[in-house]
């Protein structure tokens, strides 16, 4: 007798409950925080090796091991996404309502006049969306591919840096492939490589950068995405507690008052090799795992969406002389490659795949200026004119290597007279997660000439509730 079709009953309930199962450990893993301003988690879910030459996705390290505390082993609100068949999608964690599609080809300066056109879904209230709504849809499960960044096509490896169930997507048929960027409202307080700026999202390369606000050099635009409800979506809350934290009552999240510079974490320091609180990314995860503070032992390495939502973008060392955050926080003050006062790029735990090595490099948030040499700077062999914002030397007198910042060395010839402010304070770039602590600083890298140190201050966070 054939006693199979018996079991088959068993097998299919098993598997049903086996489904139960792992969708609930799943929801169980995703915390929910926040109230007015929650944050989606950037969808990492694996986790990939702590050196900048063996970045590659393997199994999630256990406590205490080095590389624990990554972004893929702390999920908040789950992104879900719904498609209201009318051209548009809700988010159901942000509140926030996103046109499907998109408008190619579009200037700074018009974008507000292309919302008031807009009626999609009927709807008449669409807006250009600001840095922090825009920066919501980042998906870090993206990764820009092996192909140089001049290339016209996209590699086979290439996945954009967005949920392309949910929304439309193209890489650029014209230029670079990586030329995906998408324009917000947010105009920078500041110039970047001397002129005026605003903030965008890349969903091809998962970068913030500031870009021209006239247009590009070719005369072309950028892509626009409106967006519409939730307008208190990017308002922080902040309460400063007193006792050396401080607490976003909007994203539900509690931060160190002080970075790591600051003297009151120096014996949390003494495994770290500059011991001032400059840190590689292994020694970052460590740092915050390992942190005892102000009554609390949970604290974590912030993901690049919890890092990036305490920005604050009416603020930069040109207007205002002071870090793009708000006062509540204190911030370290640093002497730059370029030899001025400025202020840090922090860690965040979220593993940016882009580079020779998948998984190679982590995210990095900046707080003061985003720096490199420009298109042409000193750097031999680079186009003239390159990039978005066009060539020329930048005006730079050659002042010599600032103390404490390693030894200039690298990829290109450049200077610290050469290096200025690029893409601008509050833009999400990434560095190597590990390196020759006499090799960086290092100028020259990418397009843009971009500065990279490795070593970078921390601010760890925690879930307030």
């Amino acid at each position: 007798m054939d006693i199979r079709p018996f079991y088959r009953p068993i097998w299919a309930g098993l598997f049903i409950i086996a489904v139960l199962l792992v969708a609930t450990l799943i929801a169980a893993a995703s915390e929910a925080v926040g109230t007015t301003f929650r944050i989606p988690d950037t969808g990492q879910t694996d986790c990939y090796g702590a050196d900048a030459n063996t970045g590659g996705p393997r199994a999630c390290p256990a406590p205490g091991e080095r590389g624990y505390g990554q972004d893929a082993q702390y999920r908040i609100n789950t992104p879900h996404y719904v498609d209201n068949g009318d051209g548009t999608v809700t988010d159901s964690v942000t509140g926030l309502m996103w046109q499907k599609g998109f408008t190619r080809n579009v200037s700074f300066g018009n974008a507000a006049i292309v919302a008031r056109m807009a009626d999609t879904g009927g709807y008449k209230d669409w807006r250009v969306p600001t840095i922090k709504e825009l920066y919501s849809l980042m998906d870090f499960n993206g990764t820009t591919g092996r192909a140089r960044p001049e290339s016209s096509s996209a590699p086979s490896d290439a996945v954009p840096f967005i949920d392309t169930a949910a929304f439309d997507f193209e890489y650029p048929s014209t230029n670079r492939y990586i030329d995906a960027q998408y324009l917000t409202s947010t105009a920078y307080k500041g110039r970047a490589m001397h002129q005026a700026a605003f903030f965008g999202v890349n969903f091809a390369d998962g970068r913030i950068k500031g870009y021209p606000q006239r247009r590009r050099r070719n005369g072309g635009g950028w892509y626009l995405r409106l967006v519409r409800g939730n307008p208190a979506y990017g308002k922080n809350d902040f309460h400063d507690n007193g006792n050396g934290t401080v607490t976003d009552s909007a994203t539900g999240l509690q931060w160190m008052k002080g970075d790591s510079g600051d003297a009151a974490f120096r014996a949390a320091l003494a495994d770290t090799y500059y011991k001032d609180g400059r840190m590689d990314w292994p020694e970052a995860l460590a740092f915050c795992e390992a942190l005892s503070y102000s009554g609390h032992d949970d604290w974590r390495l912030p993901n690049a969406k919890a890092l990036q939502t305490i920005l604050d973008y009416t603020r930069s060392p040109q207007a205002t002389q002071s870090a793009a955050i708000d006062p509540v926080f204190g911030a370290t003050e640093i002497t730059d490659e370029a030899g001025k006062p400025d202020y840090a790029g922090y860690w965040s735990s979220t593993t940016h795949l882009d580079g020779r090595v998948r998984g190679g490099s982590a995210v990095v948030v900046y707080f003061g200026e985003a720096l490199g040499t420009g298109p042409n700077g000193s750097r031999p062999g680079a186009p003239n004119g390159g990039g978005l914002f066009g060539g020329g030397r930048p005006p730079f007198g050659n002042m010599g290597p600032p103390p404490g910042m390693g030894s200039n060395r690298g990829s290109s010839s450049a200077s610290p007279g050469d290096v200025m402010d690029v893409h601008g304070v509050g833009a999400q770039r990434s560095d190597p997660k590990t390196g020759d602590p006499s090799s960086y600083p290092v100028y020259g890298h990418g397009p843009q000439g971009d500065v990279q140190r490795v070593y970078n201050y921390v601010r760890c966070v925690r879930s307030a509730g």
